[in-house]
């Protein structure tokens, strides 16, 4: 059975409503969550953006059960990778072993805010293998100094750490991080659900691992409101990763869907209360082999009805896919 997650949407709430939806999200009776990590959000309309392991540490002693995770954290740019892996470590003390670390080579929406340039996609994937390899030595213990192609560690030591380190996602887009993942990773994480990254994941070491999608969803009982929604705060997502890694900030975005129409958006998005296109969105995860899938209800201010509406409906018809 596939297990449905719940998405802590930092570009669209405040940090005390991302904590209220979560507890409210375990409630409901979600099998986990995840957490966005940014610095700025897609559009404007979204009107967020704040510093998500601030909420992860008060999202871990407001709830008790429900897992966390990050999806996903860039470990190379606005945050270095030892930075990362005492991060990490706090979570996973803090949560009482429900912490898992999902990391993916960023985009330049976020990462550009400390100047240090965008390089190609290469450049980035071998940064983010650098560091995790530097991130997994930390938390096994002891003092690591590293001085590799993109990153120096000298002499760091975490001083906290659980008796079991966090999972580690990666964010796999393409063959080589598919090949990263599989070979570095504890599971995968992927938005489109595509069966070839899989094949690709299972290749280079990813085979019995788990694999986890997202989906963005447009709850409510009003679907134009529900569309309308969607393609104000949305549309972006249409554009492809390869394209939306590369833009540089909210204007950026609103200029680049500025010809999504409202009717692209909800071809792409199920929008509305109607439970057979929900489920029709994740069935095809669950088809390409994904073991769980999470769940972002589109509006910071929706969430409320959101919840009690999967409580009731949303997650037992989901639940029998």
């Amino acid at each position: 059975m596939v297990r449905i997650g719940y998405t802590m949407m930092t570009e669209q709430a405040g940090p005390r409503e991302l904590v209220g939806h979560l507890v409210g999200a375990e409630q409901a009776g979600f099998d986990f969550s995840v957490i966005s990590d940014h610095s700025f959000p897609w559009l404007e309309a979204q009107g967020h953006a704040p510093y998500a392991w601030s909420v992860l540490g008060a999202a871990a002693q407001a709830t008790s059960r429900i897992p966390l995770m990050t999806y996903v954290t860039c470990p190379t740019f606005r945050y270095h990778p030892a930075v990362i892996a005492q991060k990490a470590a706090t979570m996973q003390l803090l949560s009482e072993g429900r912490f898992r670390l999902g990391l993916g080579s960023g985009e330049n929406l976020n990462e550009h805010i400390v100047g240090a340039g965008w390089p190609a996609a290469h450049v980035r994937l071998d940064m983010l293998e650098e560091a995790v390899d530097i991130i997994r030595a930390l938390l096994a213990g002891g003092h690591v100094s590293h001085h590799g192609t993109h990153f120096d560690v000298d002499n760091a030591r975490l001083w906290d750490l659980p008796d079991d380190p966090p999972p580690i996602g990666i964010a796999v887009s393409g063959d080589r991080s598919c090949e990263i993942a599989g070979r570095c990773g504890d599971l995968l994480i992927a938005t489109e659900p595509k069966e070839e990254l899989l094949t690709a994941f299972d290749a280079h070491g990813g085979t019995g691992k788990p694999r986890g999608g997202q989906l963005p969803v447009s709850y409510d009982p009003d679907r134009d409101a529900a569309v309308a929604r969607a393609h104000e705060q949305f549309r972006w997502a249409l554009g492809g990763w390869k394209v939306n890694a590369e833009l540089p900030g909210p204007a950026s975005f609103d200029q680049a869907s500025a010809h999504t129409r409202p009717e692209d958006v909800a071809e792409a998005i199920p929008c509305g209360d109607d439970l057979d296109a929900f489920a029709d969105a994740v069935s095809p995860y669950v088809e390409a082999g994904f073991d769980e899938v999470a769940l972002v209800q589109i509006g910071g201010d929706r969430q409320d009805s959101f919840l009690a509406w999967s409580e009731t409906k949303l997650l037992p018809a989901l639940r029998e896919l």
